[in-house]
């Protein structure tokens, strides 16, 4: 078996990196009004320049900027769609341990696609690799309806879901289309609202709030693809999914079971980054349903919750297991997660992180012959 030509590679990751202290510095200090945005992007460029360099030097074959520019993974880029703000609830999200995510999104007006969105973030990340495929992350459309649902949505501008789902498909189908012709060859959807449909304590709770949750699963796959449509040919689209990532706490449980065959079936991706790191995932026997010869499954197996190391032996056990639901020329190896899917990260080390990322690589290296 040899290494694959085009994404997701033998070893890859999911996207975000823990920020370097220069960069949390210079952050805290334009929050605070004594650095100016540009001052700000000059340390931006600088550490995102230094991050590809050390992917590519561990021997990744797809590097990003680490959403170095981002305070969330979600958030910073749909609030640059039209009619969506980002506010600061009484109540808000609690992460298991009892940790609180401090904003929360909510649609004012028509959402629509006005202007590129992260589109100068990924070019950025073009002009400064030298061996890696550039690869850029975005959130799913999903986002802006999961947690707050029909609530946090102007009853003015829509007076039914109806048409907040088909132009939010729509803004998507454009967000695509400008990466698309900017050059992106490799797109990723961070799509976690999928797997919070995997628990019950997650639908419990869509439907106590008046959620109509039985359609939920085809409403976002068809948005997923409406977006997806908008590829050109040489793009490949990934999806992430897992259960929530705060400073190394959780929100969802549950195996893939209920989701995978729509997931795999009727939604166009042509990978899927997914969380396998503990049993909160479940088994892998929901790999089943993916089409033989086509779709690339990159296993999760590496926690980025935590610094521990894990043992190859056992990543390599891990690997056969799942071979023996999907063939192993349609699996990769990755993190579960990114290490700091908000600016705070995840409670691990830049050390440990990049011996983990570095682990992926020499693990592919043995089980599949290259990366």
């Amino acid at each position: 078996m040899t290494a694959r030509t085009t994404p997701p590679f033998r070893a890859d990751h999911v996207g975000s990196l823990l920020r370097p202290k220069e960069l949390q510095i210079a952050r805290a200090a334009w929050k605070a009004g004594s650095m100016t945005h540009d001052a700000l992007r000059a340390v931006e460029d600088r550490c995102i320049t230094a991050a590809i360099a050390k992917q590519e030097e561990i021997g990744l074959r797809a590097a990003t900027d680490g959403e170095y520019r981002r305070a969330y993974w979600h958030y910073d880029f749909v609030s640059g769609l039209d009619g969506v703000e980002i506010y600061e609830p009484e109540q808000k999200i609690q992460f298991k341990g009892g940790v609180p995510l401090g904003h929360v999104l909510r649609v004012n007006g028509r959402i629509g696609f006005s202007k590129p969105i992260m589109l100068d973030d990924y070019k950025f990340v073009a002009s400064h690799v030298h061996a890696a495929v550039p690869k850029q992350t975005i959130p799913s459309p999903s986002v802006v309806h999961f947690r707050g649902g029909r609530n946090a949505i102007n009853k003015t501008s829509y007076p039914s879901l109806d048409g907040f789902f088909a132009d939010l498909g729509e803004a998507y189908h454009k967000a695509v289309g400008s990466f698309g012709a900017a050059g992106c060859d490799y797109l990723q959807i961070d799509e976690v609202n999928i797997a919070y449909l995997c628990d019950p304590e997650q639908i419990a709770a869509l439907k106590a709030r008046g959620e109509h949750v039985d359609n939920l699963l085809h409403i976002y796959g068809a948005m997923l693809n409406r977006a997806i449509e908008a590829r050109p040919a040489g793009m490949t689209i990934s999806m992430h999914l897992c259960r929530g990532n705060f400073r190394s706490t959780f929100v969802a449980t549950g195996g893939y079971e209920p989701v995978a065959e729509v997931l795999f079936n009727q939604i166009n991706a042509d990978a899927y980054f997914m969380e396998y790191d503990s049993d909160r995932a479940g088994g892998f026997e929901p790999l089943r349903f993916v089409p033989r010869g086509r779709k690339i499954v990159v296993l999760g197996l590496v926690t980025s919750k935590t610094g521990a190391l894990e043992s190859k032996d056992e990543l390599k056990r891990r690997i056969d297991e799942a071979a023996k639901y999907l063939p192993l020329e349609q699996l990769a190896l990755s993190p579960q997660c990114g290490f700091a899917s908000t600016e705070e990260g995840n409670t691990l080390t830049e050390d440990e992180q990049w011996a983990k990322l570095r682990l992926c690589v020499e693990v592919a290296r043995e089980v599949w012959g290259g990366v």
